[in-house]
């Protein structure tokens, strides 16, 4: 009997690989005999992640800035060159920020709506042939959406088009899981809580006082995310097409 949440011989793209929860999956994929392929905007620590993760299988760096289309462009054309199929795709890239309501401005609003929703419907729509490609009704291939409890809940801060960006990619999920299941491509969403990461530094610094917030009592940790995603590319995930899972240690299904 085969095993359901095998991955072996699979081939992955994450975007923003390099650290936090992008970087947590890519080494579980990687373990697993994922051909990974992680990318971030900044050239130096997506190598260097590369390399490390490259002691334990094959990982490759392929750093482009995905905010823009020129950026999303080149990186497809660069992953066409070197694959003829795409089987997993996880939109993680993103970006957040805080401001008060009268100061938030234009720049915070487009900046973080242009990475978080913009560039992964367009990278999911130029990655779609090679997705295509090597897809079917017994192996269909898996897209991602990294999105946010604070998609799902009013967040304790002022991140207007951060909260707004993560609504609108759960939506966006079940918009394009609904297209591209006729293509056997299944399109999927985590929306995780509170996980130590550069962008959630309050985890990552005060992890006790987050903790006490949160009914599970304690943050996210590499193995929930990462099982999470393995769970979601594999055979075991073949019957979710546009669903969100909130992986949040109970915060939002306490509400």
């Amino acid at each position: 009997m085969t095993d359901m949440f095998d991955l072996s011989g699979r081939v992955a793209v994450i975007t923003g690989g390099s650290r936090g929860i992008g970087r947590m999956i890519a080494e579980e994929f990687v373990r697993r005999g994922v051909r990974t392929y992680i990318t971030s905007r900044k050239a130096q620590p997506c190598i260097q992640t590369a390399q490390e993760l490259s002691e334990l299988g094959e990982c490759i760096a392929l750093p482009y800035d995905l905010s823009t289309m020129d950026g999303i462009d080149a990186f497809v054309a660069e992953v066409a060159n070197r694959e003829t199929q795409l089987d997993i795709l996880i939109n993680n890239a993103g970006a957040a920020w805080t401001a008060p309501f009268d100061e938030f401005p234009e720049s915070g609003w487009d900046k973080v709506m242009n990475i978080n929703l913009k560039s992964v419907f367009f990278l999911t729509q130029q990655l779609a042939p090679l997705l295509r490609a090597g897809a079917s009704p017994e192996q269909p291939a898996k897209v991602i959406n990294i999105a946010s409890t604070d998609g799902l809940k009013i967040p304790r801060l002022e991140t207007y088009s951060y909260a707004s960006s993560k609504a609108g990619l759960i939506q966006l999920t079940r918009l394009m899981g609904r297209t591209l299941v006729a293509d056997n491509i299944l399109v999927n969403a985590i929306a995780p809580g509170a996980f130590a990461s550069d962008m959630n530094i309050a985890a990552r610094d005060q992890p006790d006082m987050i903790s006490e917030r949160i009914p599970a009592k304690r943050i996210g940790q590499p193995d929930d995310i990462a099982g999470t995603a393995v769970y979601m590319s594999s055979r075991a995930g073949n019957y979710l097409v546009g669903a969100t899972i909130s992986l949040d240690g109970g915060i939002v299904n306490s509400l």
